[in-house]
């Protein structure tokens, strides 16, 4: 049994934890735990989960036995310093995006997890994207053949780019940068193109990042100024392509005042993906593939099994500090122009 303590009460915990997790028998939420002054900021949630203990001592939590996991959603600053602060207490640790700001500090977090008995891994839940999900599925039905080339793409139509600073690589890539290392693992090189066409010399939001394994190539592209509809994942491989419709942005949805409800079921057919291919018999079919919903609540699965069976977790610590060592180096390509200007 999990007994959990939330650092932070943002949309993330609020979306993207909470929901997927309260009618698990075996996850109980106790805590959350949000400082004096950021109360305000959410205070109008509260009401809507009588069952939980807000608070705003952290020792509470701390000296608190009967939690076992705390999980991290504060800002991305403070995630390394309350994944040691927990560790220290004895807690296990889920700790949201980016895990922390590089991937030396992220192997102490592993170190001393290691060193205290304890599970810590990172939140990477777009690994159970709906959409995620379909391509495995057709990557391994192998109606692709070999595979020649993955392109993620994850834009926008921003008149002002996303952040007037750098921030766009770990807000934004380091969902997809994930992505593609849990399909392929650490790539054989990189190219990066990171600039920033509403910010020049201080920005990062225009991102093309080329991941190289052996003769098939993944990429990851972010642009602010794309207007019109591009597939959010295509895939071409020795005998078939597949490609999926463009993202939809949660972020660009109105909150609703209340308890967040999680959406199950079959996609629209407008959201399903298209699989063209050869056959053995040398013809050409074409398939529509349905597209489920996310599944967030494996990465709570994984931990359980983890912390209670010993279990690899769904997550390992060699791909976190892969993921972290891809940004820190797209940032330097960033920095680069920035130092030109």
């Amino acid at each position: 049994m999990l007994t959990v303590a939330y650092i932070g009460f943002g949309v993330s915990i609020r979306e993207y934890h909470i929901p997927y997790v309260e009618d698990k028998t075996n996850v109980t939420v106790k805590y959350v735990y949000r400082r004096e002054a950021d109360i305000a900021q959410n205070a109008a949630y509260e009401p809507f989960y009588p069952e939980i203990i807000f608070t705003s001592d952290l020792n509470l939590i701390w000296n608190d036995l009967a939690v076992n996991l705390v999980v991290i959603g504060a800002p991305d600053k403070y995630h390394t310093w309350y994944a040691t602060e927990a560790l220290n207490h004895g807690k296990h640790t889920l700790v949201e995006k980016p895990f922390s700001a590089t991937a030396a500090e992220a192997r102490d977090v592993f170190d001393l997890a290691r060193a205290t008995g304890l599970v810590c891994m990172p939140n990477q839940n777009r690994r159970f994207d709906a959409d995620l999900l379909a391509v495995k599925e057709v990557i391994a039905s192998g109606k692709l053949g070999e595979l020649v080339k993955l392109e993620s793409h994850y834009d926008y139509f921003k008149t002002n780019g996303w952040y007037p600073h750098l921030g766009t690589l770990y807000n934004l890539a380091v969902h997809t940068i994930d992505q593609v290392i849990s399909l392929f693992g650490t790539p054989d090189q990189m190219h990066y193109d990171v600039r920033s066409i509403h910010h020049p010399g201080v920005g990062d939001d225009y991102y093309d990042l080329d991941f190289h394994y052996g003769n098939m190539k993944a990429t990851v592209n972010c642009n602010m100024c794309v207007l019109i509809d591009y597939p959010r994942f295509t895939v071409h491989g020795t005998r078939g392509s597949f490609t999926l419709p463009p993202a939809l942005h949660g972020s660009s949805k109105a909150k609703v005042l209340g308890r967040h409800q999680i959406k199950t079921g079959i996609a629209p057919q407008e959201r399903w993906g298209t699989l063209t291919y050869l056959t053995a018999e040398g013809q050409i079919e074409t398939e529509a593939v349905p597209v489920g919903y996310a599944h967030y609540e494996r990465i709570y699965d994984s931990l359980v099994e983890a912390i209670e069976h010993g279990t690899e977790k769904c997550i390992p610590d060699e791909q976190v500090t892969t993921v972290l060592e891809i940004l820190e180096a797209a940032t330097e390509v960033a920095k680069s122009h920035m130092k030109k200007d």
